[in-house]
């Protein structure tokens, strides 16, 4: 009888839990390979419909900069290779001035790039499949879910609905996420939400003569002070295009006549490359687009909820990192997994504690780079500060770590690099007016010792006179 017991305890605590990850986007498809590679049955619900059997595929594949951080979650998994293999590395970013000049400003270290990917999603789907533990459910929209018994009702497109009960309930569907509703019903849960005055439209620059328009090995950036606009390598050599600007400047172009002159004004290198029929049939096919940050916390519901991606950090495009920090989600929380011995009771906590300091430092550094990326990079001081910046990790590698190589090369804590930022940036200030300082009393006290001959240095009156005439009349 004892035998029995314990070979009927043994069972229970050695049978597999079922995890149900809601929305097979990005991150979610990969949650999944994380929970199936760990033994756990897992399925994955989605509420569109299956992009692989689709007969038509809607619009462009998003396209998307890989970083460091996302590309360990997905060796984690066994698809790095795969994804990287149909990447294009950008090592820099090119500037492209109003007056056509165009220069680089590096990301970092010569070998440090950020890949241009698309299509990451299929990948996942197939690396999905390759797990016998795993079912991927499409067209299942959530209606609702039970904090207390992890029962879960989906409803399908004819109607019919589909109820399931999971050990786990993992909601990655997106910004505005369905699992998340639970989650504002409970006290002590802070959520906000905020949109940016700013949209974006989508445009392509096919090739030129089967040839990438443009160099592709860069992000080209436009920028404009109040808007500007980026450019995305393909693999298909063409360009996607996007436009950032204030909604109400939209909405002033109403004619196509209008948006050339508009192009001719602010982005006049790139009406031979785009088109000018194409610009003034794409720029109104689709109303512009508008963007969400998301934060809130916790990001979970005792031990039987936890959100992840755009559903628990939805952050502004700017910074490259919405999808990088979802995938860090899904390895964090593997890690954790390991440390705590699978006891979700204590890996949620946990995971809340630690992710949401670095998700809202990521969304406000999302926030700051747009405006780096439209104004500051037609900045002198902003140029010069990049040069010090990168000469004094050259020479201190450990100690100056420029702010763009901590976040995109490394996996260095977002909030300790947005720390570790303004403390570099007020030390170097402070060595650059000590230096300005030291250079002016040093040449005062040289002129003080040895001064110059004066008479030498007079200019006659009527050579200034006429040298000002000059300046006014020029």
């Amino acid at each position: 009888r004892t035998q029995a017991a314990m070979e009927e305890s043994t069972s229970r605590t050695t049978k597999k839990k079922l995890v149900a990850v809601v929305g097979g986007g990005l991150v979610g498809s990969l949650n999944a390979c994380f929970f199936a590679k760990r033994g756990f049955d897992v399925e994955v619900f989605e509420i569109r419909e299956d992009i692989r059997k689709a007969k038509v595929v809607r619009g462009r594949s998003i396209n998307l900069a890989l970083s460091h951080r996302g590309r360990q979650a997905l060796k984690h998994v066994g698809i790095e290779e795969k994804i990287v293999s149909q990447g294009i590395p950008m090592q820099a970013r090119m500037i492209h001035s109003l007056n056509g000049k165009q220069y680089p400003i590096p990301y970092g270290r010569k070998g440090q790039v950020s890949l241009s990917v698309n299509n990451i999603a299929t990948f996942s789907y197939y690396a999905i499949y390759s797990y016998p533990n795993t079912k991927l459910n499409f067209d299942h929209k959530l209606q609702d879910w039970s904090t207390e018994t992890g029962l879960m009702t989906f409803v399908r497109p004819d109607g019919s609905k589909v109820q399931i009960k999971a050990d786990l309930i993992v909601g990655c569907d997106g910004a505005f996420s369905a699992t998340r509703k639970q989650f504002l019903r409970r006290s002590r849960f802070n959520y906000s939400q905020t949109y940016i005055p700013h949209g974006y439209m989508e445009l392509t620059m096919p090739p030129v003569n089967g040839e990438f328009a443009m160099k592709p090995n860069y992000l080209h950036i436009w920028p404009r002070n109040t808007f500007m606009m980026i450019a995305l390598p393909n693999l298909d050599r063409t360009f996607t295009c996007t436009l950032f600007m204030p909604f109400e400047d939209f909405e002033k172009i109403t004619t196509g006549d209008e948006v050339i002159k508009f192009f001719q004004k602010y982005f006049p290198d790139t009406i031979p490359l785009i088109g000018v029929d194409a610009l003034k049939r794409d720029y109104f096919r689709l109303p512009a687009q508008a963007m969400v940050s998301v934060k809130c916390s916790p990001y979970h519901i005792d031990d039987k909820c936890v959100l992840m991606g755009d559903a628990a950090h939805a952050v502004v495009p700017f910074y490259g990192q919405g999808m990088n920090a979802g995938f860090e989600d899904c390895i964090v929380f593997d890690e954790m997994m390991e440390q705590f011995n699978e006891d979700f009771s204590a890996v949620l906590p946990e995971y809340s504690r630690v992710r949401v300091p670095d998700d809202h430092a990521i969304a406000d550094l999302a926030m700051y780079n747009y405006i780096e990326m439209r104004a500051h990079v037609n900045s002198k001081w902003f140029l010069f500060r990049k040069h010090v910046d990168n000469l004094l990790h050259f020479l201190m590698p450990k100690t100056i770590i420029p702010l763009y190589t901590m976040v995109t090369f490394t996996r260095t804590r977002y909030h300790e690099a947005v720390q570790r930022w303004h403390w570099q940036n007020k030390v170097i200030n402070r060595g650059l007016l000590m230096s300005v300082s030291g250079a002016v009393l040093g040449g005062s006290y040289l002129l003080i010792k040895s001064p110059p001959n004066i008479t030498n240095l007079l200019i006659p009156g009527e050579k200034i006179w006429s040298r000002l005439t000059e300046l006014r009349t020029s």
